[in-house]
C-alpha cells in the first residue's frame, strides 16, 4: 500500500540534484570558517533575507534558541504569541537554556499579535520585574494554519518594539512560503527584524539545516552560542551543498504545494463529518477536525490504516501539510480514503 504522508513538509527527501551536489561538495572545517560551501550558502541566505550575514545551523529550533541567547541575558523577558512554535515545540529551550521568561500574548487566527497588546506587555524599568528585551514573531505561522504575516504588519510591530528598545526575532521557518503566497521577495518580510531564521529541510526539501540571519555583529555573537550548543559541524559542506540547491531551485515551486493544500481543503469542506478549522488556506497547511458525533482518535487511526498520514494535535484538531512529494492525484486519492473513513465512522455512530 502506498502511503500519502501529509504529516509535515519535513518528510521531503533530497532531490537528485541535491544528492549530486552533496557528493561533489568542496569542504573545509566550518568551525574555523574554512568550508567554502557553507560560506557560499551563508552569503546566499543573507542576501535572500536582506541581511549582512548568516549562520548555518542544524535546525530551526537551534536557530531560534541561538537568536534568543544572542539577543537576551539570563533573567530577561521575551514576548511571543501563545501559539508560537518557540513556546509549543522547542522543549522550553528559551527558558531552560536561555534563562528567560516567556510572556505570551494571544495570537489571532492569522498569527498576529495585537500591536496595543505588545505595547502594554513591554515592562517599564522596575527592580521587581524582568527586563523586556525581545519580541518573537512567526511567518508563516504553524499552529495558525500556515498564516502569513504581511510586510506592513511586520514593519509596524518592529517599529513598536524598536522604539521601546526591544529587538525582534522572526521565526521564518517557512518564510519562503509566505513570500510566494504574497508574491514578494522574502527580504521584504524580514527587512526590519533584527534576526530571522529560515529552514531548508521543510518545503525546500533539503535533508538538514536552517540559517540564522542578521547583522555581522549579531552573527559573530551567535556563532559562539552555536558552538556552546554543540552546533559546530566541521566539514559540513556536504550538507550545505544540498541547501544551496534548495535555495536556488526549490522556492518558486512552493506555489504548487499551496494549490494542493487548497485542493485538499476544498475536498474536505464538502465532506460530511469533516469540520474545517480555517476559513482560508494561505499556504501549505490545512487544519481540520471531525464532527462532534465522530471520534477524532478513531478517525486518525482509520486514516493511518488507509495509508493517509496526518498529525493529531491537541483536542480533536488534525493537521495536513502539502509538499513536493505529494501530487494533486495523491490529494484526490487521500480525499477518497478520508471520505471512506468518515462514512464508516458515521455508520458506526448510528448503531
Amino acid at each position: 500500500m502506498d502511503v500519502i504522508d501529509l504529516r509535515s513538509d519535513t518528510v521531503t527527501h533530497p532531490t537528485p540534484a541535491m544528492r549530486q551536489a552533496m557528493f561533489e561538495a568542496e569542504v573545509g572545517d566550518d568551525v574555523f570558517g574554512e568550508d567554502p560551501t557553507v560560506n557560499r550558502l551563508e552569503r546566499m541566505a543573507a542576501g535572500k533575507m536582506g541581511k549582512e550575514a548568516a549562520l548555518f545551523t542544524t535546525s530551526g529550533t537551534q536557530s531560534n534558541l541561538i537568536a534568543v541567547l544572542t539577543h537576551t541575558n539570563h533573567g530577561d523577558e521575551i514576548i511571543l504569541g501563545d501559539e508560537a512554535h518557540i513556546l509549543w515545540y522547542e522543549v522550553g529551550g528559551a527558558a531552560t537554556l536561555g534563562g528567560v521568561t516567556m510572556r505570551t500574548l494571544p495570537d489571532d487566527s492569522c498569527g498576529r499579535l495585537n500591536p496595543d497588546d505588545i505595547v502594554r506587555a513591554i515592562r517599564e524599568k522596575d527592580i521587581h520585574c524582568p527586563e523586556t528585551k525581545l519580541l518573537c514573531l512567526e511567518n508563516t505561522h504553524n499552529r495558525c494554519g500556515g498564516a502569513v504575516l504581511t510586510a506592513e504588519y511586520t514593519n509596524e510591530v518592529c517599529s513598536i518594539a524598536h522604539a521601546r528598545g526591544l529587538r525582534v526575532h522572526l521565526d521564518g521557518a517557512r518564510i519562503f512560503n509566505a513570500a510566494v503566497a504574497l508574491g514578494i521577495p522574502a527580504s521584504a518580510l524580514s527587512e526590519n527584524a533584527d534576526s530571522v531564521s529560515l529552514c531548508l529541510s521543510k518545503g525546500l526539501s533539503a535533508p538538514v539545516g536552517s540559517l540564522l540571519c542578521g547583522s555581522k555583529d549579531f552573527v559573530e555573537r551567535a556563532r559562539k552560542f552555536r558552538k556552546m550548543l554543540g552546533g559546530g559541524m566541521r566539514q559540513v559542506g556536504v550538507i550545505a551543498a544540498a541547501g544551496i540547491v534548495a535555495v536556488e531551485t526549490m522556492i518558486d515551486r512552493l506555489g504548487e504545494d499551496h494549490a494542493n493544500a487548497r485542493r485538499l481543503a476544498q475536498g474536505l469542506a464538502g465532506m460530511r463529518g469533516i469540520r474545517m478549522a480555517q476559513d482560508t488556506i494561505p499556504t501549505n497547511i490545512v487544519m481540520f477536525g471531525v464532527s462532534p458525533e465522530l471520534s477524532a482518535g478513531e478517525f486518525f487511526d482509520g486514516l493511518e490504516e488507509a495509508g493517509v498520514k496526518v498529525i493529531l494535535l491537541d483536542g480533536d484538531l488534525l493537521r495536513a501539510v502539502t509538499h513536493r512529494m505529494v501530487s494533486s492525484s495523491d490529494i484526490d486519492e487521500a480525499l477518497t480514503h478520508i471520505e471512506a473513513v468518515c462514512r464508516r465512522l458515521r455508520r458506526g455512530a448510528q448503531k
